[in-house]
């Protein structure tokens, strides 16, 4: 049988590349935003700056061996089970991973990128993960048309320019007085709002993006250069 020494090389390559890959944990699927939305999302970005490992039951999947293995965790769940499952994933007593083993993961240098419905935490739900993220979720209108408005230079805005999507838009508190706003929205029926920031916290990064409810939001061009920006950001490998 004839052997394919340069196919086999090539193969030989990709595997490598693919196993030293930077690997993402990305947390997704709650009740109000399914996990679909985010895994069609991603498509475009899968392997090409990471690979993504998507996690949706987070209460008996995630430990804190777990968390190690990735440099960036991306959340976008709320404090929901699953999009079945209304009950909390945050159950003291019973989840392995909450408020207090995120933060000790990004102040020994992990990176954490909140993405719309990971900011959807206050005093009802998680006031713990609300501090650690520096922001306490108020609430949005209807869907709607929202303004995206770069505010100032930032590795996360870079290539950003101002943009229009229909989404959710949300209303959040900030709490971190370290936050650095980056984005503002603006719609008609939810006035001007923080859109997104960053802030660090001990030897970790932390950026919060608050669009994303819809697939199109995902895969509009302006969107997908923050996320892959912030994830850049998140991961060290940009200053």
């Amino acid at each position: 049988m004839e052997c394919r020494c340069g196919a086999h090389e090539a193969i030989v390559e990709v595997m490598g590349l693919v196993s030293n890959m930077k690997k993402i944990l990305v947390l997704c699927d709650d009740i109000w935003h399914p996990a679909e939305v985010i895994e069609k999302g991603l498509e475009g970005l899968q392997d090409e700056i990471a690979h993504f490992d998507f996690v949706r039951d987070a209460k008996d999947i995630l430990t804190v061996e777990l968390l190690k293995e990735y440099p960036l965790i991306m959340n976008c769940k709320s404090d929901n089970l699953t999009s079945g499952n209304e009950a909390p994933w945050f159950e003291e007593g019973v989840t392995e991973v909450g408020p207090k083993e995120f933060e000790d993961y990004v102040r020994t240098g992990g990176g954490l990128l909140s993405v719309h419905a990971g900011n959807t935490y206050h005093e009802d739900n998680s006031p713990e993960y609300a501090q650690v993220i520096g922001n306490r979720f108020v609430t949005h209108p209807p869907r709607c048309e929202v303004h995206i408005s770069v505010l100032q230079e930032h590795a996360v805005t870079k290539n950003v320019e101002n943009f229009t999507i229909r989404d959710e838009h949300y209303e959040i508190e900030l709490l971190a007085e370290d936050a650095e706003v980056l984005l503002q929205s603006e719609s008609e029926s939810g006035g001007v709002q923080t859109a997104g920031y960053v802030r660090t916290l001990g030897e970790g990064r932390i950026c919060v993006l608050t669009p994303g409810h819809i697939l199109s939001v995902w895969r509009h061009p302006m969107f997908r250069q923050l996320l892959t920006n912030a994830i850049r950001w998140c991961m060290k490998e940009s200053r």
